[in-house]
């Protein structure tokens, strides 16, 4: 039993730390000429500007999340799993549809442009588009895991303050605050983490001018095809994510708050004050979260420019144009690759990701339900995907596989089964966490029964087993689906040409000048994200509790 997590853990050995560990070597033994004083000038400047922006994100999240957390702890209201669901939403969408919806909305052929003219702005290209965006993703890890403290914590700690004498105010700063610092803590630095590791937000909205560690190592490699270099950030990259990790597992055992046996209820708000709040927080939350989503349908089926050539004058109005222009290749060019080329690459990647995350997690999560000292120590490095970079992975496979070692290496980094292989990686934890609760679930004793009756292994597991095993079978393959659909850090650097991904025909034609451009890259994100909230629907409705929890 316990030799079947051996498998999962050969396959990260080799395409997940044999590249990392690529990097590593090749940033030891980097030739002295590539460590300059504008090289090391450079990378400094990347990190300060990466650790910036990162800061100044996470301290804008806590401003929406932390009242947003106290909203959904501690009152009710109508419209509040609702709510509460659209809040969970973009965390769980590609970054290409997040940069998508801010762009139909608030960009320069946007919606919001288009009904007020006279307020035009600037918005793409800008720093406010970048920490827009990761407030909008973000907000949901501060409302759960603070809000989850705050819906557990002992009321009667509050109502002993509240009879000595103390009003609400000196309540949250000497009673509530301090109870909640590890949660806090733990939310920050999570938050902090992945906006240290964004690489799609700064690629797709932020511009040229705005580098990150991700897209600078991207930049190098992809662009200036300077590896050196590029392993130079990655390796400082790594360094950096491996920290934080380690700090917030540090911090999430020691989160624990004093609670009580039963939830602390929440209660309809009372005063003209407390309804004034609510009232404000749901329309803020409510009109930040849905805007966005909302404004890519609509401008997918809108057009705001000139018509698409039939005619050549202006035209506004309703239109299925540029959905119609999805399998047309109106350049007639060979190396053209039609919208609807680039989704059923995604489809492919996604049906192979499931079906080789599934064969190597299914082995996994049954040997980790009964752990020994063999899988109790490969547990976390099975996890550890979960803080890397997508990008850093990227690079690693592009230096690891580059080498003319053997003909094999070659003609896998220039095969399209490398982008399947590296989503794996990402996916991997995920499908071994979703299915190790299932598995465990099993009562031994009907396995016996139906054994004892007569039934072969195969017979028990088709009528014991699987019943029970069938909703998170389901759940884990629309985890590795989804996943698989909406990645584009490790996808930008490994896709051939010939056969992109959807998330990077995506950024492709929204790079692209022209309304016909433009009106594809939102009906590609239309689609996109239907199906990644298809996704994140059957992942609600089928996963068992506790599935979630890495």
């Amino acid at each position: 039993m316990k030799f079947r997590i051996l498998p999962a853990v050969l396959f990260l050995a080799v395409f997940f730390f044999l590249p990392l560990a690529r990097i590593l070597t090749l940033t030891l033994t980097l030739n002295l000429s590539v460590l300059t004083a504008e090289n090391l000038q450079r990378a400094f400047s990347v990190l300060r500007f990466t650790f910036y922006q990162a800061f100044l994100s996470t301290i804008l999240t806590f401003l929406l999340g932390l009242p947003s957390a106290i909203l959904f702890a501690r009152f009710d209201f109508r419209g509040k799993s609702l709510l509460r669901a659209l809040t969970a939403v973009p965390f769980m969408l590609p970054t290409v549809v997040v940069a998508a919806g801010f762009n139909a909305l608030l960009g320069p052929r946007g919606l919001f442009s288009f009904l007020f003219p006279l307020y035009s702005f600037q918005f793409t290209n800008t720093l406010t588009a970048i920490l827009l965006a990761h407030i909008f993703y973000n907000t949901t890890i501060v409302i759960r895991i603070v809000g989850n403290a705050l819906t557990h914590l002992d009321p009667r700690l509050e109502q002993a303050a509240r009879t000595l004498g103390a009003d609400s105010k000196h309540v949250w700063w000497n009673v509530t605050l301090p109870l909640l610092r590890a949660p806090l803590l733990a939310a920050g630095l999570l938050v902090f983490l992945f906006d240290f590791t964004s690489f799609g937000v700064i690629l797709l909205l932020g511009g040229p001018q705005f580098s990150t560690l991700e897209v600078e190592i991207y930049i190098q490699a992809m662009h200036l095809l300077n590896l050196p270099m590029a392993a130079l950030l990655s390796l400082i990259q790594l360094l950096c994510t491996l920290a934080f990790s380690a700090l917030y597992s540090r911090v999430v055992t020691r989160s624990l708050v004093p609670t009580t046996p039963k939830p602390s209820s929440s209660r309809l708000p009372k005063t003209i004050r407390e309804r004034i709040l609510v009232f404000g927080m749901f329309f803020l939350l409510f009109m930040f979260f849905v805007l966005p989503l909302v404004s890519l349908p609509i401008r997918s089926l809108t057009r705001l420019e000139a018509d698409l050539g039939q005619r050549g004058e202006i035209q506004y109005g309703l239109t299925t144009d540029y959905y119609t222009e999805l399998f047309i290749n109106r350049r007639g060019s060979v190396f053209y690759v039609p919208p609807i080329e680039a989704a059923r690459n995604s489809l492919g990647y996604a049906a192979a990701t499931v079906a080789l995350s599934l064969a190597l997690g299914f082995p996994a999560a049954s040997a980790l339900v009964h752990p020994n000292r063999l899988t109790k120590l490969l547990d976390p490095l099975i996890m550890l995907p979960l803080g890397a970079s997508a990008v850093t992975l990227g690079l690693g496979y592009i230096i690891t596989f580059n080498e003319p070692l053997t003909s094999a290496h070659w003609i896998l980094l220039t095969s399209p089964l490398i982008v399947p292989l590296a989503h794996t990686i990402i996916a991997l934890p995920f499908v071994i966490r979703t299915l190790q609760p299932a598995l465990a679930s099993i009562p031994e004793r009907l396995r016996h029964a139906a054994a004892a009756l007569g039934a072969s292994p195969f017979r028990v597991w088709q009528t014991v087993d699987w019943p029970i095993l069938s909703r998170a079978v389901l759940a884990a393959s629309t985890f590795a689906f989804t996943v698989s659909l909406g990645e584009f850090g490790a996808a930008t650097l490994l896709a051939r040409p010939d056969y992109p991904t959807l998330p990077v025909a995506i950024a492709r034609f929204l790079s692209q000048p022209g309304g016909l451009n433009y009106g594809q890259a939102m009906a590609m994100s239309t689609i996109l994200m239907a199906v990644t909230l298809v996704g994140i629907l059957l992942i609600e409705k089928m996963r068992l509790p506790g599935t979630g929890e890495f």
